[in-house]
């Protein structure tokens, strides 16, 4: 192997009788050429294993034995004594044994020969020259040099960066800095103010949002509102009709391109339907407050006008089944009537407890009772004056969805709160401490919507987020009641979607209407024994879902909203 070439060094000491002995002897092999400019010390190494027997010690385990210049022996010749066993003259020195100058054998190797002995001296001192070398040191140190990372050139300065003249954003709420002392505004401009303005307390005016762009097709929708409603409706026929004729009749109602209208700007919350048997006007509101309007009987595409009464999602409307000129309309915060007589809409109650939905305690609609988000219930007196309720009862729920009175009773209504639904009397109504006559029981989840039947109230349909339909037999209010029949049907609606409500055909007491998830979009019409009737589907012109639905109570109309504030109307 090659190795570094140290630089001369002086030889080490030797016996008097070696140093002669080594200047006397005539070189062996031919003149050696004469030194270079820069002389190099040229090293063979042998490795020579020995037997552990002839080890001095461990760290002379393995030794580098340094030979001798000179002629190489010929093949198959005896290993002979190292120059120091030889006399002047190359022979055997007769009076040496061939330990040096008659050098005591060291302590453990008396039973080696004379040549072993030397031997072994040789290979201890050619390990002490090559640690005098300390070539390990060397080698580490020039390892450590190669390794480290040379630059291949200097660094390049940086060039400092340019400060920008236009002062840039920050946050100085994440730089954590205090707002400067600049006074802010009392009350901050709310967002989307111009788009939705804040209606005030009070009456407010019937005027559209388009009304500056044509006055007379609103005065015209209008007058048609009125018109209808001065008639008077012919008393509808109560007489259940067998299931059959009823099967047909819905068969009979389709869907046409011209039925379909955008008539609010939001999700469709909360519809309600004129009786008039002449003129099918169809209201509804969105999420945001609006109330939109539409003359289905029209014909045109100016037939829908949009009004702005409420702040907050319109819930709950109702036309007055005493006087189809009024409107009433509950939001989050108050329940409006419009009346169209006076092209005006009244505030009728306003309170800071949300309210959710509303029904008439009699036929006149001059009292109703109103449910709270919060779980409570309210009487509301529109003959007293002033905004508030004339009493408020907790019922014992969290959430109060829907209340419904009964068709029959009135004194009963129906409440359905999270999971519970339960019957009320509203004369024991009191503050605190309410008790249900009866409770329908069986929902494991929360409940949407619960409503009697429309003729005779002897029966209730639930609709639960358990993916069930309910009906219940009310025939007898006992204090407790379990479902009639149960329906599976899919009412995970998401947070985009109004939940489902399941409302009867006001001209059939044994069947209902509900929404669906399902493919092809459609609207579905179930008896109370759990049987489908009717499925209304259209591929070409209801490609949603239809979660608030309203039917004529004298016509074979139905009108099903969806999330885009848009109308489907199948009629006959």
């Amino acid at each position: 192997m090659a190795l570094p070439q140290p630089a001369p060094r002086e030889p080490e000491e030797r016996a008097p009788d070696t140093r002669q002995r080594l200047q006397e002897s005539p070189p062996a092999g031919p003149a050696e050429p004469p030194p270079s400019a820069a002389p190099v010390l040229q090293l063979r190494v042998l490795l020579t294993p020995l037997p552990p027997a002839c080890l001095p010690s461990a760290p002379a385990a393995k030794r580098l034995r340094l030979e001798p210049a000179g002629p190489p022996a010929p093949p198959g010749a005896p290993p002979g004594p190292s120059p120091a066993a030889r006399g002047h003259d190359g022979l055997w020195d007769a009076d040496s044994d061939g330990s040096d100058g008659g050098d005591a054998a060291p302590d453990g190797h008396s039973h080696l020969s004379a040549y072993e002995r030397k031997r072994l001296k040789n290979i201890t001192e050619n390990a002490k020259f090559f640690a005098a070398l300390k070539l390990h040191e060397s080698a580490a140190r020039l390892n450590q040099i190669a390794t480290k990372r040379q630059p291949h050139g200097t660094k390049r300065p940086k060039p400092k960066k340019v400060e920008d003249d236009t002062a840039r954003r920050r946050s100085m709420r994440l730089l954590r800095v205090e707002p400067s002392a600049v006074p802010a505004s009392e009350t901050p401009a709310q967002p989307g103010a111009e788009e939705y303005p804040q209606v005030p307390e009070g009456p407010v005016p019937m005027i559209p949002e388009e009304q500056a762009e044509d006055s007379k097709r609103t005065e015209a929708l209008l007058n048609t509102w009125l018109r209808i409603s001065e008639l008077k409706a012919g008393d509808a026929d109560r007489r259940t009709p067998d299931i059959e004729r009823y099967q047909e009749s819905l068969s009979s109602m389709v869907l046409s391109e011209e039925n379909v209208k955008k008539v609010v700007k939001s999700r469709v919350c909360s519809m309600a339907i004129h009786p008039s048997e002449s003129t099918i006007l169809v209201a509804a509101g969105d999420k945001w407050g609006h109330l939109g309007l539409w003359n289905v009987s029209c014909g045109s595409e100016e037939g829908a006008h949009i009004f702005t009464p409420h702040n907050l999602q319109i819930s709950c409307m109702h036309f007055s089944p005493c006087n189809p000129a009024h409107l009433l309309s509950l939001s989050t915060d108050s329940l409006r009537c419009g009346d169209v007589t006076r092209a005006v809409f009244d505030e009728i109650c306003r309170s800071e407890e949300k309210f959710s939905s509303f029904d008439f305690l009699e036929d006149s609609a001059s009292t109703a009772i109103v449910g709270h988000w919060d779980g409570a219930v309210a009487v509301v007196d529109r003959r007293t004056p002033g905004t508030s309720a004339e009493l408020s009862a907790d019922i014992g729920f969290k959430k109060t969805r829907t209340v419904h009175v009964h068709p029959v009773n009135k004194q009963y209504f129906l409440a359905a709160g999270l999971v519970d639904v339960c019957v009320f009397d509203v004369r024991y109504l009191k503050p605190k401490g309410n008790q249900p006559v009866s409770s329908l029981t069986g929902h494991t989840k929360s409940v949407a919507s619960a409503y009697f039947s429309p003729v005779t109230g002897s029966r209730v349909v639930t609709v639960c987020a358990d993916d069930k339909l309910r009906v219940y037999d009310t025939t007898s209010l006992s204090s407790t009641i379990t479902a009639l029949s149960s329906i599976r049907h899919n009412c995970n609606t998401g947070r985009w979607l109004t939940r489902f409500r399941a409302i009867w055909d006001p001209k059939q007491e044994h069947c209902f209407l509900v929404g669906t998830m399902a493919q092809p979009r459609r609207i579905s019409v179930f008896q109370d024994t759990g049987k489908l009737l009717h499925s209304f589907c259209n591929t070409d012109w209801l490609t949603s879902v239809c979660s608030i639905n309203v039917v004529h109570p004298s016509q074979n109309v139905l009108v099903g909203g969806n999330s885009s504030g848009r109308l489907h109307v199948f009629k006959e």
